[in-house]
């Protein structure tokens, strides 16, 4: 269930470019710092390995034992259960045509719940629950904040799913996501997001309970909400996934800074055209992705900002444009762009870290906090799980 990269190194000047790499003492920082915020709150920390997709990225955030996880494809669960993984949550709508994956999962000994929120969904859970003889553990989507999916507290159809999984063994609890707190740019409106998600996620559970309908798990969760989250009473877990590798939305945001960045794409240059002002590498948006997410903040960092192989930030560097296998480096901010001869290695940042990771294979895997070398020492690489 995994794949491995063609090349390993001792160094980052090493393996053909492009690749991606994780700084573990990074990473690690910040794993620690919201396990702190979960274990203050007194909740579940379930995270979102959509991110990493990485059974040592996971690892790393349990201490190398298994424990709750949300997914967002059946090819991540099953590869999580084949990692030892027994408590999932695929947080992705269900459709009929994957419950044959989910009851086999379920007939494992591995607990998978599901998502939906629709009567139909309901329907055929609990049909093929009652067909397999063992029910499905489904989650109520709710919607906090009109981003995506989900049912309003107040939708007449969250009694009647509620009943329906009920009936077939089936309800386990209700799940939301304030995805408009991607768009939070203060410290105010993140803890306003927090608490909306939060009040709603309990208004539901408790709407479900007054009609005899046992709740187990209200489940919530962002990366911005999770680290603005104040008051969780009420709330069983806590999900969220960028956190382990954090990008510059995340720091435009606020939530982070740009150092608490663990993951980057190291490129090298092929070109010049300084009538252009332009340096040319062989890093495209098939090694950044195309996500923009930057570009609706006040600060838009184009496809990454820049920095040498050791980690240290250019100023003014930034990844303007990209086409499929190159990368458009240019100066702004009336920086002077720099001599970079061809081969020059350099790194950068990503706008969306779960979409860079996506774009990779593998993590070549650095620790900054054991060395300041202009080529850091690779010390192993981490595979992805099949199915990104």
């Amino acid at each position: 269930m995994t794949t491995t990269p063609s090349t390993t190194a001792g160094t980052l000047a090493d393996p053909d470019t492009p690749f991606a790499v994780v700084d573990v003492h990074k990473a690690l920082r910040n794993i620690d710092r919201l396990a702190a915020k979960a274990d203050h709150l007194g909740v579940t920390l379930r995270p979102h390995i959509k991110t990493a997709k990485s059974l040592d990225v996971a690892a790393l955030m349990h201490g190398a034992a298994p424990n709750p996880v949300t997914v967002s494809t059946l090819a991540e669960a099953e590869a999580f259960a084949d990692g030892g993984y027994t408590d999932i949550t695929y947080a992705v709508g269900i459709d009929p045509h994957k419950l044959p994956r989910v009851l086999a999962l379920l007939h494992r000994g591995v607990t998978l719940r599901v998502l939906l929120d629709s009567r139909e969904q309901a329907a055929f859970v609990a049909e093929a629950s009652r067909r397999a003889g063992i029910g499905v553990p489904a989650q109520i989507e709710i919607d906090c904040d009109g981003h995506r999916g989900g049912l309003k507290t107040d939708d007449p159809a969250l009694l009647d799913i509620g009943r329906t999984l009920h009936d077939a063994g089936c309800l386990d609890g209700v799940l939301t996501h304030a995805g408009e707190s991607y768009f939070a740019h203060s410290a105010e409106e993140r803890r306003l997001a927090a608490k909306n998600e939060r009040d709603t996620a309990v208004a539901a559970a408790e709407k479900l309970r007054a009609a005899g309908l046992p709740v187990a798990t209200v489940s919530v969760g962002s990366t911005p909400t999770a680290h603005a989250a104040e008051d969780l009473t009420g709330v069983t877990e806590l999900r969220a996934g960028n956190y382990v590798f954090f990008d510059l939305v995340m720091a435009g945001l606020g939530v982070c800074r740009i150092d608490d960045l663990a993951l980057s794409v190291v490129v090298t240059v092929i070109g010049h055209r300084p009538e252009y002002g332009w340096i040319v590498t062989d890093g495209g948006w098939m090694a950044m992705s195309r996500d923009r997410g930057t570009a609706a903040q006040p600060r838009d960092q184009g496809y990454g900002l820049v920095t040498d192989l050791a980690g240290r930030p250019i100023p003014g560097l930034v990844m303007s444009a990209a086409s499929q296998e190159h990368g458009t480096i240019t100066a702004r901010d009336g920086a002077t762009l720099p001599d970079l001869p061809i081969g020059t290695r350099l790194r950068v940042l990503p706008n969306h870290a779960c979409a860079t990771a996506a774009q990779h294979r593998g993590y070549h895997v650095i620790d900054s906090g054991r060395t300041a070398a202009d080529a850091p020492a690779v010390l192993t690489v981490w595979n992805r799980v099949s199915g990104w």
